[in-house]
């Protein structure tokens, strides 16, 4: 499964790039955008293909899934916490975020993945994760029941490292 979060910046052309990676098969694009407001998120998703609306998952705005046919949703651990998706259990796919194993091991039965971060030492955000270390502490998941979904700091020269993890 590939899935790519946007980018907490706005880069050039970002919606096109956004069709061209799901028309190419990209399994999933999490929609980060928390500061936009109703009128341009919807502006934003609408220019999105619809055919690749299964394919997002919201971070924000869950009130706009159904008008746009987007069936995920993307709880925050804070969102998580606070029961924020009780109101949309067994109507949408969910996904949330955690940041140990222990607190992933929690998690029930109504979550399809989970993102476990960081892995390594963040990209964007510097300092963070730098004594972090999730690939050790997969020896103590007990959670089967949830997907996990390694996140943070992963590129092109340590990916190789979390595929052989599992």
């Amino acid at each position: 499964m590939i899935i790519v979060l946007s980018p907490e910046r706005e880069p050039e052309q970002e919606v096109y790039w956004i069709n061209e990676l799901l028309a190419g098969g990209l399994d999933y694009f999490h929609v980060r955008k928390y500061w936009l407001s109703e009128e341009a998120m919807c502006s934003y998703i609408s220019q999105i293909n619809e055919d690749y609306r299964d394919r997002l998952i919201l971070h924000s705005h869950y009130n706009l899934a159904e008008e746009f046919g987007i069936v995920r949703l993307h709880f925050r651990e804070e969102s998580r916490l606070n029961k924020e998706q009780v109101n949309f259990q067994g109507k949408y796919i969910l996904s949330t975020s955690t940041h140990s194993i222990e607190e992933f091991n929690t998690l029930g039965k109504e979550w399809t993945y989970a993102f476990l971060s960081p892995v390594f030492p963040s990209i964007s955000k510097q300092g963070y994760g730098a004594h972090c270390n999730v690939l050790n502490d997969l020896k103590q998941r007990t959670n089967k029941n949830v997907q996990l979904v390694g996140l943070g700091g992963i590129d092109e020269h340590n990916i190789d490292i979390v595929l052989k993890s599992g």
